[in-house]
């Protein structure tokens, strides 16, 4: 079987294949953040690729599967983490990389429109969680390294303060026209860190105080 016929992806960098897939995904992305998830056509993106139609449909089939492969391709063309050599310097380098992202016109809105299709969409939805556990992954060394430095408590889960970071930049897009600035991206890490510090994202049921206007069983 030739390279005409392989999986995106498959075929060594360099190839026809991978030039169309990268064509390909550029165009769909552009698509998603100029007319969102809805109006996605596999036809538009062939022309937008100047690659034949047949191509387009016999490789990705359905908008779903050529989203979930752009996730795939945003993922591992993601920026390696950035180390400090302190938990919240780490941090705030993640949080100004997502603001940097979330705030640039064309990526701000392509992950508008992908969270938005992976409300209604299943494999979308798949796509999107895989995505982001690889960014996650990505950097949650980052908070190992603060553990073994004694900065945060041994039992911290790193995943969680990772996702600490990025969900008030999230939010911020989803739920409001306010700018998106480094400082938004400097009060989350801060957030998170101090968070973290305190015991706040340690594995385990909680062992905190009784809430007030309570009392312990005997």
């Amino acid at each position: 079987m030739g390279s005409e016929d392989a999986d995106p992806g498959t075929v060594r960098p360099g190839g026809r294949t991978a030039r169309v897939r990268a064509a390909v995904l550029q165009a769909a992305g552009d698509a998603l953040a100029e007319r969102g998830f809805a109006h996605l056509d596999l036809a538009d993106v062939a022309r937008r690729a100047e690659v034949g139609r047949t191509t387009v449909y016999r490789r990705w089939g359905t908008p779903t599967a050529l989203v979930a492969d752009l996730l795939t391709d945003m993922a591992e063309q993601s920026l390696p983490r950035t180390e400090t050599g302190s938990l919240l310097g780490d941090l705030r380098a993640n949080a100004r990389l997502v603001q940097r992202t979330l705030a640039d016109p064309r990526q701000g809105a392509l992950f508008r429109a992908v969270i938005a299709a992976a409300v209604c969409e299943a494999r979308t939805a798949e796509a999107l969680h895989r995505f982001y556990d690889v960014r996650v992954d990505e950097w949650a060394p980052c908070v190992q390294q603060a553990v073994d430095r004694g900065e945060v408590p041994e039992d911290t889960d790193v995943h969680e303060v990772i996702r600490a970071v990025s969900a008030p930049l999230y939010y911020r897009l989803l739920t409001s026209d306010r700018s998106l600035d480094e400082a938004a991206a400097d009060r989350a890490a801060e957030a998170a860190a101090t968070a973290a510090r305190a015991g706040a994202y340690r594995r385990g049921p909680s062992t905190g105080t009784p809430c007030e206007g309570t009392r312990p069983t005997d």
